[in-house]
């Protein structure tokens, strides 16, 4: 039952070329979703339709290159979703971009290229879908944040500012549409084993994997009280779950997957 539990729903995943995109994508389509693939890193997303065509009469994920801080490029891209593909159903807001320094030493271009992802490029998609879910009275739009958009983190103001906002951002738009049958909620995973997590890292991968689960006090940061970092599927069974029947009386709300990491301050 689980399997078959989107059947027919037709779903946008953004950021789906790697990490917890490429998951999200992939736990979607177990499920029998119809998964548009949406991500600058054209070649990724491709690989991805090429991987599922031929499973089935119409394959299970359809590759959209894109770049998600274009507004005008992502509300004709949902349009097209929309003519060719079937009425979206679900949009995971997953692409993210980690500019890392202290704030003294941060760029402006930086700052501005890690809201234009972060925070804007959730804005234009879940902006373009909800036009359209509104209208027929269903749908979910779950947004990949970060616990960084709940906790301070030293050398992380801009993505920890930009998670932060996104995750307000998709709680007032779940206000606003709630009487339209609309769900929107959020995602927030700690540390997670993707290229993104081990550009933090130095040379020494397991040693730098031990002190995220151990933290570090110098950085004023706990460590993983479960004692693992998460694998991206771990996001994206979160990420089904909210997107199913089975959460249909939740919405605005903010899941932590974590490990524990926050202490859920």
């Amino acid at each position: 039952m689980q399997q078959a539990e989107l059947d027919g729903r037709i779903a946008l995943v953004t950021g789906a070329g790697q990490g917890i995109g490429e998951a999200v994508t992939r736990t979607l389509a177990a499920r029998g979703a119809r998964v548009v693939a949406v991500d600058r890193n054209a070649a990724a997303v491709k690989a991805l339709e090429d991987e599922y065509r031929g499973r089935g009469a119409e394959p299970a994920v359809v590759a959209r290159p894109a770049d998600i801080t274009d507004a005008a490029a992502i509300e004709a891209l949902v349009e097209d979703v929309e003519s060719t593909v079937g009425p979206l159903g679900i949009l995971v807001n997953v692409a993210g971009v980690l500019r890392s320094a202290p704030v003294v030493e941060l760029g402006d271009d930086d700052w501005a290229e890690t809201f234009a992802v972060n925070t804007t490029g959730v804005f234009a998609a879940s902006r373009a879908a909800a036009r359209r879910m509104r209208e027929r009275r269903s749908g979910c739009i779950v947004t990949v944040g970060s616990n960084a958009a709940g906790v301070p983190r030293a050398g992380m103001a801009a993505y920890a500012a930009s998670k932060a906002a996104a995750t307000m951002f998709t709680k007032c738009l779940g206000l606003e549409l709630a009487r339209d049958q609309v769900r929107c909620n959020v995602v927030s995973p700690g540390s997670t084993d993707t290229a993104m997590q081990r550009q933090l890292w130095d040379a020494d991968a397991e040693s730098s994997r031990r002190r995220v689960i151990e933290g570090d006090s110098k950085a004023y940061r706990v460590g993983i009280p479960l004692g693992r970092i998460a694998e991206p599927v771990d996001i994206a069974e979160a990420v089904a779950f909210l997107v199913s029947d089975r959460a249909r009386h939740i919405t605005m709300h903010d899941l932590y997957v974590d490990g524990g990491a926050t202490l859920r301050a």
